[in-house]
């Protein structure tokens, strides 16, 4: 049974597929989708419920709250992508170098990776957020650079096991260089946990830029994001729930579609996996 066959007979992971694509597809439909300017102030709607001209409300501004959830659907995504390509990149790099040469080079990776895995990783993104400029483009990098742990350990396992493979010794008999063997022979084949770990490190990410943005020290105004939108619900939940609630549903769909995404990317790869 083949990978796609083996995926979709998991109800869940076919569900989490098609929220991740309907995320993919508002997000890319969302200047045709947007019935107003994310920006327009309206002092005349100020906190107005839910109507029709207004599908999920206005905010203390008289701004369109079902507008600003679509814009900050692209910011979620772009902050999740961003900041697990960072952090795939890093600890692809690092895991493919301590895993293939091992001896002193694999103890000063794992030491490094194990110093970084002291420091909560939020309160570690807190840190240093504090010292920058809050902006989406830090808020990648910080969230990037502080998350690669877990895909270095993976690599570097995946590296320890292949490359004592046949294929690989044919390939060192034959005079390929350590590069060719790495990124040629070895890596392709280690990439499989790594798709998972990305996946789900998305959602992760998703989360701490929620997260940071309704601190104030993410997204900053007047630029939607749905972390944002939430502190502006925080000052006015008796009396505009829709502030809170829409955007709250949203983080809790994306954040549950990507790890269903990536539970079910897992047990197809390996069915073994599956509980």
């Amino acid at each position: 049974m083949g990978f796609w066959a083996r995926f979709f007979r998991d109800k869940l992971a076919a569900g989490g597929l098609i929220i991740v694509l309907a995320l993919f597809l508002v997000s890319a439909l969302t200047p045709l989708l947007a019935p107003y300017d994310p920006s327009a102030i309206d002092v005349d709607n100020i906190l107005a419920s839910p109507s029709a001209a207004h599908l999920f409300g206005t905010d203390e501004l008289g701004r369109d709250v079902f507008t600003r959830m679509l814009f900050g659907a692209g910011i979620s995504l772009k902050v999740g992508f961003v900041a697990v390509g960072i952090a795939t990149l890093i600890g692809v790099l690092l895991g493919a170098v301590s895993g293939y040469y091992g001896g002193w080079v694999d103890i000063v990776v794992m030491r490094f990776v194990d110093i970084m895995l002291c420091f909560p990783s939020f309160f570690l993104i807190l840190a240093v957020i504090a010292f920058l400029e809050p902006s989406i483009f830090n808020i990648m990098a910080v969230i990037g650079l502080t998350s690669w742990m877990g895909i270095t350990r993976l690599v570097r396992a995946e590296f320890l096991s292949l490359k004592e493979r046949d294929f690989v010794l044919a390939a060192r008999a034959m005079g390929a260089s350590a590069p060719r063997i790495i990124f040629i022979h070895i890596l392709p084949n280690a990439m499989a946990p790594v798709l998972v770990s990305a996946t789900l490190g998305i959602a992760s990410a998703v989360l701490v830029e929620s997260a940071l943005s309704f601190l104030g020290i993410g997204v900053q105004p007047p630029t939607p994001s749905w972390g944002n939108i939430l502190t502006q619900g925080q000052s006015t939940l008796g009396v505009a729930w829709w502030l809170s609630f829409y955007p709250g549903m949203a983080i809790l769909v994306t954040v549950l579609g990507y790890n269903l995404l990536g539970e079910g990317i897992r047990d197809a790869i390996d069915p073994r996996l599956r509980g």
